[in-house]
């Protein structure tokens, strides 16, 4: 099996499949959160093109449906090189497996910039949320060597205009940022290994436009989609298959399309919010070669040396690679817990010790139990977890009784667990900011403070004793980009889930017509980082609320309380008489329905698709007394 090209990361595809699908399709009726389980485990095989376009379908039906559980909607244009169908007709079943519904428009066969530059096509007139402008360098004039550098310079310009004008086209019908892919270049060589100096060369042409597209990806919101390192692991020779390409214009060989396909919707999983955010590790077998209880410390397998220890070895690294940029690491472990912690104080070849581990459960319990604890613990969903397991009942376990968890299917050769874990592309993101890679920290904070707040009975005394400082200030260019990330991450609580670019964000900044707000909260366990947006449309006599959302990890500290008795004190000195509030319900943001009436707001009106208007007469508002110490900047 080859682990890239045959999606190895997961299971071979049912026996059964095509009856799971029809018994599927024959279910109607609204919401059901046991199908939509159904979907997504389908989705979590290695698929062939005709069972992703079967599944597909059963998603375009689902998408019909009211939004609702953890599937959300996705409107991708898909325009570029070739011909392009077998790949958008693969594309909505490997959505599933990333939680999001993705609706597909190709735009017509050959005609890229005019159908950009022309607002009734269909690729302008859909209402899309994204486009992929997906070129093939056979398509942008770089199959023949420039006559010299120079040359060669200036076709490489021209090509990276011609995708930049039909990005420049697309983007006022979009509602979200543009993806672009990377070219993969010509297998064949013109100069030899001289091909990657000799900049005429059409293959230094397409290295060169690539890394103009990646320069592009790092100034702006483009969102890059890296086809050409894939092409690179599997082999380019298979990617470009020129008998497919000169026969039917395919810009792929039709058997690696699923994987090509999956790199897409896992891509827009990111984009969606859909990253997991918690490694959760075996011990025996899979972080240390042999079984702890039995074999001792000097027993198990790590460490230079051997071929085994060094593949377990690989393992630790790899976690600590991806604690390093945010991602929480725990451990789920059928053994006792005074055992199972040796390794990590007292074997001098483990890598990851105790102060890497955010959650620790060592005992003889089913895991499922386990991982509920750890997600409950770091106050996250069974979607943000990903399981790496050795045993393969384990594995089965808790894709059954957890089917939202991420569970890499394994060989037996640890050597390839590592590999398997970064192809499956889980934990794949648009983008890393400060606040990413110190997520860690602050979710292993979290669960101290959970730990402790467990065994207290007076919370108000709890909330004390964090010292909690909440630092408020309004959007500006530091922030930005976190500020973005949240907005568009956010479901849970988020009272409007209006969703705004990074140039958006930019736009508010400074403006006299808004306030607006990120709020970061800090305690005695650490800084939780930027948790909250804020923002308020002004006016004379009144200020409406446009955004409001926050991080679920600072649940129950009253942020909220705070941080409307800061904006109440910046409207009563502008002379504001009243703030108005909205909430537009959506199937994931129901735990915020009452809010503003707990807050003291007066509901002013109720429509009939659930929005609620909301009002809080100044005159008779007074902030509360807070166990939060609020650092406010000026705010304009």
């Amino acid at each position: 099996m080859d682990l890239i090209a045959d999606l190895g990361w997961l299971r071979r595809a049912p026996v059964n499949f095509r009856q799971r699908c029809k018994h599927l399709d024959s279910q109607t009726g609204g919401l059901d959160a046991e199908a939509d389980a159904e979907l997504i485990d389908l989705s979590n095989y290695a698929l062939d093109l005709n069972q992703l376009e079967r599944l597909g379908k059963l998603a375009a039906k689902r998408s019909l449906r009211d939004a609702g559980g953890l599937l959300t909607r996705f409107k991708l244009g898909l325009i570029g090189s070739g011909t392009l169908s077998l790949i958008a007709s693969a594309i909505p079943g490997s959505g599933l497996r990333h939680f999001v519904l993705i609706d597909v428009v190709e735009a017509d066969y050959g005609r890229s910039l005019e159908q950009a530059m022309d607002p009734t096509s269909r690729i302008r007139s859909s209402g899309l949320d994204s486009v992929l402008i997906a070129f093939d360098y056979r398509d942008l004039h770089l199959t023949a060597a420039a006559s010299d550098s120079h040359t060669a310079n200036e076709q490489v310009e021209s090509a990276f205009a011609h995708l930049k004008a039909v990005a420049e086209n697309l983007r006022p019908s979009l509602s979200g940022p543009i993806l672009v892919q990377t070219l993969v270049p010509p297998v064949e060589p013109l100069f030899g290994s001289l091909d990657a100096a000799e900049a005429s060369s059409p293959y230094a042409m397409v290295q060169a436009l690539n890394r103009r597209i990646v320069e592009w990806v790092s100034e702006s919101d483009v969102v890059l989609v890296d086809a050409a390192r894939f092409a690179a692991s599997v082999g380019t020779v298979r990617w470009l298959d020129a008998v497919h390409w000169h026969s039917a214009k395919l810009p792929i060989a039709p058997q690696l399309v699923p994987l090509l396909a999956d790199l897409i919707a896992r891509t827009i999983g990111a984009l969606r919010g859909k990253t997991r955010k918690c490694l959760i590790l075996d011990l025996d077998n899979t972080v240390w070669g042999g079984v702890i209880g039995d074999d001792g410390l000097d027993g198990i397998a790590i460490g230079q040396g051997s071929a085994e220890g060094e593949a377990f070895l690989a393992v630790q690294r790899a976690a600590l690679d991806l604690r390093a940029r945010g991602i929480v690491i725990a451990v789920s472990s059928k053994n006792d817990e005074e055992v199972a912690w040796r390794p990590f104080s007292d074997h001098p070849d483990m890598l990851l010790r105790k102060e890497h581990i955010s959650v620790f459960q060592a005992n003889w319990q089913d895991k499922a139990s386990n991982i509920k604890y750890i997600a409950e613990s770091l106050n996250i969903g069974t979607d943000s977890l990903v399981f790496l397991d050795d045993n393969p009942f384990e594995r089965e376990l808790i894709r059954r009784e957890l089917p939202f968890v991420a569970v890499p299917e394994l060989t037996d050769d640890p050597a390839q667990y590592v590999t398997i874990l970064a192809l499956a592309g889980y934990f794949d993101t648009i983008s890393v900011s400060p606040e990413d890679r110190k997520r860690a920290e602050y979710y292993q904070a979290n669960a101290e403070r959970t730990s402790i707040l467990a065994s207290s009975t007076d919370l108000e005394g709890y909330l004390k004793s964090l010292d909690m400082v909440c630092t408020i200030r309004p959007f500006d260019s530091i922030g930005r980009a976190r500020v973005a990330q949240l907005i568009n991450k956010s479901n849970q609580f988020n009272l409007t889930t209006r969703r705004y670019t990074e140039a958006e964000v930019a736009s508010m900044e400074g403006s006299a017509d808004k306030l607006t707000m990120q709020i970061r909260l800090a305690d005695k366990f650490g800084d939780n980082g930027m948790i909250s947006v804020v923002s308020f449309d002004k006016s004379a006599s009144q200020w409406s609320n446009d955004l409001w959302l926050m991080s679920c990890r600072v649940l129950g500290r009253r942020v909220e309380e705070a941080v409307l008795a800061h904006v109440a004190a910046a409207a009563k000195a502008e002379g504001v008489q009243r703030l108005i509030g909205t909430y537009l319900p959506t199937a994931k943001n129901q735990m915020v329905a009452g809010l503003y009436q707990r807050l003291g707001f007066s509901l002013v009106e109720s429509r009939a698709d659930g929005v609620t208007v909301w009002e809080l007469a100044l005159d008779n508002y007074s902030a509360p007394e807070l166990p939060i110490k609020i650092v406010a900047d000026q705010i304009a």
